[in-house]
């Protein structure tokens, strides 16, 4: 627990967080850290609930933990330790009776103060003393205890006013010396009164206690230790209770250490409006208007990382170290649902296991250290952390930057396997250079203000920063003829080489920003074309449900013309059969579909979900060719379907025949040859006259072939109200036998 309470100071002062610490525990009805248990969003469900209500802060009570163990072997508290517990107690009982949001009201009033302890509240008053109306012994010792202090306060009075004593007196005040009531006299003053000296003043004057109030001060001293015995009766009572509940006021103790938390963090956040951010499951740090507490006019921090390395370049006093540390104080205090400044609707703050920051210098001549090795030593605890933010700050420090790029750069690499986040503060551009085109990699630069010259401490995602370390130089007062000398031994080479290093980075995120614009257009490209694919399939769909709805009208105004005559009401059938064919010459609106080239005899087409060949064109329809049968449908219902025409020798049409034989019980239809509608057609008037003529069974021949026709003719009869059932005949698989 010390090991956990020493690290959360050590980020805390690192992060310069320990202002703002200190001013939150001055919420806190007693000292704890600012560091809760258990779950965190059932935390953050409290916290919000209480945000939105007004309630009474909770009373200043002493730890409790040594008082809860000598409760369990039985000892006897101090009314003042009573007191403590009592005030807790009684809190919460003020609490249970306002209304609170869920889930606070169930917490509240899920805690049962049992009636014995509530009675225990009854014995104080708001002081924490002993009520004596409730014991008359006591009512009488602290009237008399009273009356006593008037008394010598009296004597006192007559004594500072007797002529006697007038010309001894410094004043005709009552003084308290060591706690009695005194007079301050001058020397001699023993020639005109007797009494006891407690006191020398500074000026060698005496404070003095009267013989005649002595019998009065062993009065009240009497009185005091017979009020003390009833007292202690009491003490010995109450703590007998407190041992009988022990578990309970351990539990009261612990839920008063919780409330207080959050009672302190949102009265702390009213007082600086501050707000709460729950931390998220990712790992991205998205910040809008934050400000860092320890920073009196801060330039708020608009930034947006999801990167697994942050890196910080750019102008010397920029604000990189600031930013590091502001990013680390966001997720710090995320992580323990502290409240700061920031536009809550715009931010979000991953969660991270732990914290790290590896700030100040680790140089030890006592423990005989360089910066280097320290650092070395920092980085090597790493590799035993998971799921954690480390930040750097000034990350080649203490040795050769172009060797500590290299090793930095394998390092950053291989703790970023164990799903650790870097946020990182540099001078260098090698190490920036070498991560650059890394995909997992932020560039963030601190700018400058060329105008002004001066940092204007604002971030530029996806770009190096110059240090500009001769015009930091210059601003703090360095002379210009020195810093001009330092510019001509750094070399035009090298600043060539920077600019060359900073504008491939650039180029090289530029490129990167505009692959991912296309790929972005490319995926809503193909979203639209999804889109467009599906309207299509959808107004299709209906065009065929609106035909099957026209046929389904028409097969039962046929019924209805059958009925009509076969009660031999001709003029009645004959009208019915009039409007079955209005139904059925009904031509529904078309739809109209662009053809980017118009189809051709020949082509290889696409109708519905069958491929066939496009035979020939007769005004708006077509006759197709699919799975070996031959269609004539609407030639807006067809789509080439990208294939090459294959060439075939030109067949002689077939003659489509029909032929109906009476046998007795039986009569037949031939479809062999027919196209798919004609077929159908034929079968709807075949079985329209057997009914008519109350034949009870037929045939139908459609042949076996590619099965075509058969699959067809079965569809058509399972939807046909009128058959009683339908089978193939027996050895013979090319004729249906219907049952009317």
């Amino acid at each position: 627990m010390k090991q956990e309470e020493s690290k959360q100071k050590s980020i805390i002062q690192k992060l310069d967080l320990d202002g703002y610490i200190s001013q939150l525990k001055l919420f806190f009805a007693r000292e704890k850290s600012v560091v809760m248990q258990g779950d965190i969003n059932q935390h953050f469900r409290y916290i919000k609930a209480l945000s939105s209500e007004e309630f009474p802060p909770p009373k200043a009570v002493k730890n409790l933990d040594l008082e809860l163990n000598l409760i369990k072997k039985q000892a006897i508290l101090g009314v003042e330790e009573i007191y403590a517990f009592v005030t807790m107690i009684s809190y919460f009982n003020r609490l249970k009776s306002h209304t609170f949001p869920e889930p606070l009201s169930s917490w509240l009033h899920g805690i049962e103060i049992p009636d014995e302890i509530r009675e225990i509240i009854d014995y104080f008053t708001a002081e924490g003393q002993i009520n004596p109306e409730r014991d008359p012994e006591l009512y009488g010792l602290e009237k008399s205890i009273k009356q006593n202090k008037i008394d010598i306060k009296e004597t006192l009075y007559k004594l500072t006013h007797s002529a006697k004593l007038r010309d001894y007196l410094v004043d005709t005040q009552v003084h308290f010396s060591g706690g009695e009531e005194t007079l301050l006299v001058k020397g001699g003053f023993n020639n005109v009164i007797k009494a006891t000296v407690a006191a020398r003043s500074s000026g060698g004057h005496f404070y003095i206690i009267p013989q005649s109030i002595s019998h009065l001060k062993e009065k009240e001293s009497a009185l005091l230790s017979r009020k003390e015995e009833v007292i202690y009766r009491y003490c010995k009572e109450i703590s007998a209770k407190f041992a009988k509940w022990e578990r309970f006021l351990a539990f009261i103790n612990k839920e008063y250490d919780r409330f207080d938390h959050y009672q302190a963090r949102v009265l702390f956040a009213r007082s600086k409006e501050y707000e709460f951010i729950l931390p998220s499951k990712s790992k991205r740090i998205k910040l809008e208007g934050f400000a860092h507490p320890a920073i009196e006019d801060p330039v708020p921090v608009s930034i947006d990382l999801d990167k697994e390395v942050m890196l910080i370049t750019g102008v010397n006093a920029g604000g990189k170290t600031m930013l590091l540390k502001s990013l680390l104080s966001a997720v710090y205090m995320a992580k323990y649902l502290l409240p700061f400044r920031c536009n809550v609707a715009k931010s979000e703050v991953g969660h991270f296991k732990s914290i790290e920051a590896v700030i100040d210098d680790p140089q030890s001549v006592k423990n005989d250290i360089s910066t280097f090795a320290g650092r070395m030593q920092e980085f090597a605890k790493l590799f035993a952390k998971e799921n954690a933010i480390v930040g750097v700050d000034e990350i080649e420090l203490g040795t050769d930057s172009d060797e500590a790029a290299s090793l930095f750069r394998v390092l950053l690499d291989e703790l970023r396997k164990k799903g650790i986040t870097f946020i990182v503060t540099t001078h260098h551009k090698r190490l920036a250079s070498l991560m650059a085109s890394d995909e997992q990699v932020e560039l963030i630069a601190a700018l400058y203000g060329e105008e002004k010259r001066l940092p204007t401490y604002t971030f530029l995602q996806g770009s190096i920063g110059k240090s500009y370390a001769f015009e930091t130089a210059e601003r703090y007062g360095i002379p210009e003829r020195i810093v001009a000398r330092a510019r001509e031994v750094y070399g035009e080479d090298k600043e060539k080489l920077n600019d060359l290093i900073e504008r491939s980075t650039a180029l090289e995120r530029e490129m990167r920003e505009k692959i991912r614009r296309v790929e972005e257009e490319l995926t809503a490209a193909e979203k639209k074309k999804h889109h467009l694919e599906e309207l299509e399939f959808k107004l299709r769909e209906n065009h065929r449900k609106a035909i099957a709805t026209l046929e389904n009208r028409y097969n039962a105004a046929t019924k209805r013309a059958q009925e009509a005559l076969k009660a031999k009401e001709s003029s009645e059938g004959r009208r019915l059969l009039t409007e079955a064919h209005k139904h059925k010459s009904f031509t529904p609106k078309e739809v109209r579909t662009e053809e980017k080239e118009p189809l051709k005899e020949g082509d290889r087409i696409k109708y519905r979900s069958h491929k066939g060949e496009l035979l020939s064109i007769r005004g708006k329809e077509a006759t197709i060719e699919v799975d070996g049968l031959k269609m004539r449908v609407p030639l807006k219902e067809l789509k080439r379907s990208g294939e090459e025409p294959k060439a075939k020798a030109p067949q002689k049409p077939k003659q489509a025949t029909v032929s109906v034989e009476k046998t007795g019980a039986s009569v037949s239809v031939k479809l062999l040859g027919m196209y798919a509608d004609e077929a159908l057609e034929t079968v709807d008037k075949f079985l329209s006259d057997a009914m008519v003529n109350n034949l009870g069974e037929v045939q139908i021949i459609h042949g076996t072939g590619g099965g075509v026709l058969a699959k067809l003719v079965t569809e058509y009869l399972k939807k046909h109200p009128k058959i009683k059932k339908f089978y193939r005949m027996p050895g013979n698989l090319g004729i249906t036998i219907v049952e009317l």
